[in-house]
């Protein structure tokens, strides 16, 4: 298998999981210095690629490589234009791979509160990474290529990145137990998202590399989690006590840090998943709970103090 971006957030645990199985041989390539091969998709030909990908000859290509901030022209150049070139190395090559390819939930954009949203949603991304996102499946959807894509709801667990939602609702309370406050000032709690450990993700993709299902298959849990009591799990597992207000309570006294709205993602105050394709199309249910996720998160923001 070639897995491309193992660099990356969701990468190092696609990378975790296929090299925990004897029987995949992996190579890893991107950007990186630590990667088996160098190459940058967003700048690098489809003809280097095809001639790389008929020398290696891999029966599975995994793409979990992106950009998930930055301006319009850097999401489309590393979400979009790298896939194209993903998708014509592949036309070109004599390779014959399968193809993975990581999707996101910002790709559908906002639905309606309740509501699960399914693959045979009209995608309506309110977003500039979404749009990049979407573009990028499409391509891939468009391919004739033998595809997946997987639309990943709202990753979470160990190694999430500090500049995410989660991860600056964790640096945010590390900071004021540092300091001895004892108020947290947070806004856009209201918002509900569907979070999926990380490692759950990790496995979808390994079922998605080893199957023969094609088209779009939703990665989630199909619960969709309000940030306030995502906020609650996480004081219970930091051993937080104070107080928690949002910005418009009147109650609320001044002070204290404060965050910006969290999910920037286009996708409104709600997004769940509707997960029944993957639990029939590939045999994958999510097993690892929100609680242990943030317990992981927790971990590695308290060895910041």
């Amino acid at each position: 298998m070639l897995l491309i971006g193992a660099n990356g957030y969701l990468g190092r645990h696609v990378a975790d999981r296929l090299l925990a199985d004897p029987a995949v041989q992996l190579t890893a390539l991107g950007r990186g210095d630590d990667a088996d091969v160098r190459f940058d998709l967003s700048t690098g030909s489809p003809g280097a690629l095809t001639r790389f990908l008929d020398a290696v000859h891999p029966g599975v290509v995994i793409n979990c490589a992106g950009a998930t901030r930055g301006g319009a022209r850097e999401l489309i150049r590393h979400n979009t234009v790298a896939t194209a070139t993903i998708c014509e190395s592949l036309r070109r090559s004599g390779c014959g791979a399968r193809l993975v390819h990581l999707g996101c939930a910002a790709e559908y954009g906002p639905s309606p509160a309740g509501s699960s949203t399914g693959e045979d949603a009209v995608p309506r991304p309110g977003s500039p990474y979404g749009v990049s996102k979407l573009a990028a499946s499409e391509l891939v959807l468009g391919s004739g290529l033998d595809a997946i894509v997987l639309r990943v709801f709202s990753p979470t667990g160990p190694g999430t990145p500090t500049g995410s939602p989660l991860g600056r609702l964790a640096e945010a309370m590390r900071r004021v137990m540092q300091q001895g406050e004892g108020e947290l000032r947070l806004a856009g709690l209201g918002v509900q998202r569907d979070f999926v450990d990380v490692r759950d993700v990790a496995r979808a993709v390994h079922a998605a590399a080893l199957s023969a299902a094609q088209g779009v298959v939703n990665i989630g849990t199909g619960r969709a989690v309000r940030l306030r009591e995502v906020i609650s799990v996480l004081a219970r597992v930091a051993g937080y006590t104070g107080a928690v207000y949002e910005p418009d309570e009147a109650h609320a006294p001044g002070g204290g840090p404060q965050l910006p709205p969290p999910y920037p993602d286009g996708c409104g105050p709600w997004q769940q998943a509707d997960v029944r394709s993957a639990r029939d199309r590939l045999g994958w249910r999510p097993r690892i709970g929100l609680e242990e996720s943030l317990a992981d998160i927790w971990m590695e923001a308290a060895c910041r103090i």
